[in-house]
């Protein structure tokens, strides 16, 4: 898609939007941005170097929610924005083809509101994946679903022209399926953002709100946990296979917005049988034994962000047991989580090594 083109479905997505917030019953509360990036995608890996032939353009409408401190975490976080954003990718590039994607996101504002963290996550549907027949050099999507990632930093004028704004800056987007099914090199995009906003003025009775912070629980806690999923082998046709993991580990709230913890997980992915099990028969030279076992101890540490019931854990952690070398003895998670309560809580992380994803997880647990 030319570039003029992809401005004038900004444009008329923008006008289209505007007047549907200005209608809102509670006005003041909501927002409304379209962004154009133009990116280049970057080599993360060798194997990626074929398709790095064009610059990207990405589309993103962004309907926000702002936060005026009714609760304790917004005044913490200098009352943030919650939405969704409507991503359009264009790799110009018809082995990739373009995405389509819907994403949960939080705007994070500093510098007297002058500066804005974008985080966003969801998911995306690719036009065009790997096919051993009709497209074998897509090696970055082996699916048609995929899991998105954006990351952008903006400066944003809001009132420029009445209640309509600028934004410019830098935003960093990743599409992978999570090793979900080979091939799943994913890609990496860092893109150059312009936006127009919607920011209707914020009226009196919306003014933000600055009471009393509530009483945290410092105490050290013990978690278990259980997730699993399904992922495959980087080599081809070995199919997709489940996996679990048992976690468990302790925790310590810092303050009402975040946590460390520290703990240790056993693997057991079952696509790593099937690995051990080809590498040995098809590479006799590697010396592999085809019984070699192909479960994982892991010890980690871990901070976690708490956003009212949703914490967003990132964690490090290297491998104590491990018998078989598959990437690195380092793995990395980031993700989200959900607390029903003080106790039971759900999760949705990617577990990766580096710039590649082995899983994406799905679990829940407990807090003792």
């Amino acid at each position: 898609m030319k570039k003029e083109a992809m401005m004038k479905w900004m444009l008329i997505l923008f006008f289209l939007a505007t007047p549907l917030v200005g209608q809102e019953k509670y006005p003041g509360k909501y927002s409304f941005d379209v962004s154009y990036g133009y990116g280049t995608i970057l080599r993360h890996n060798k194997n990626i170097a074929h398709l790095v032939i064009a610059h990207p353009q990405v589309i993103t409408l962004g309907v926000n929610r702002k936060t005026f401190g009714e609760k304790p975490w917004q005044q913490s976080f200098n009352y943030p924005d919650w939405g969704l954003s409507f991503q359009f990718t264009d790799f110009r590039n018809e082995v990739l083809g373009k995405n389509f994607g819907i994403l949960a996101h939080y705007n994070f504002y500093f510098l007297n509101r002058n500066v804005r963290l974008h985080l966003a996550q969801g998911i995306s549907y690719n036009t065009h994946p790997f096919d051993l027949e009709t497209n074998p050099k897509n090696n970055a999507f082996g699916s048609l679903l995929l899991s998105s990632t954006a990351l952008g930093l903006y400066y944003d004028l809001p009132y420029l022209l009445d209640d309509f704004g600028l934004l410019f800056g830098i935003s960093l987007y990743h599409h992978s399926n999570g090793s979900i099914k080979a091939p799943n090199t994913g890609t990496n995009i860092l893109s150059f953002e312009m936006a127009l906003s919607y920011n209707k003025s914020v009226q009196q009775e919306n003014s933000f709100n600055s009471g009393e912070q509530e009483e945290v629980d410092r105490s050290v806690h013990w978690n278990v946990a259980v997730s699993g999923g399904f992922n495959s082998s980087d080599y081809l046709n070995l199919g997709t296979h489940p996996f679990a993991v048992v976690s468990g580990y302790a925790d310590k709230r810092l303050g009402s917005i975040s946590a460390v913890q520290l703990g240790a997980e056993i693997f057991f992915s079952e696509f790593l049988r099937e690995e051990i099990r080809y590498v040995a028969a098809a590479f006799p030279k590697r010396g592999i034994d085809p019984d070699t076992d192909w479960k994982r101890v892991g010890i980690f540490a871990g901070h976690e962000f708490r956003i009212g019931d949703i914490g967003l854990p990132t964690q490090i952690g290297y491998y104590i047991y491990y018998p078989y070398t598959y990437e690195s003895r380092v793995y990395l998670r980031v993700g989200g989580k959900y607390y029903f309560n003080h106790r039971w809580f759900t999760t949705l992380t990617i577990k990766a090594h580096a710039a590649n994803a082995e899983a994406i997880e799905f679990g829940a647990g407990i807090r003792l």
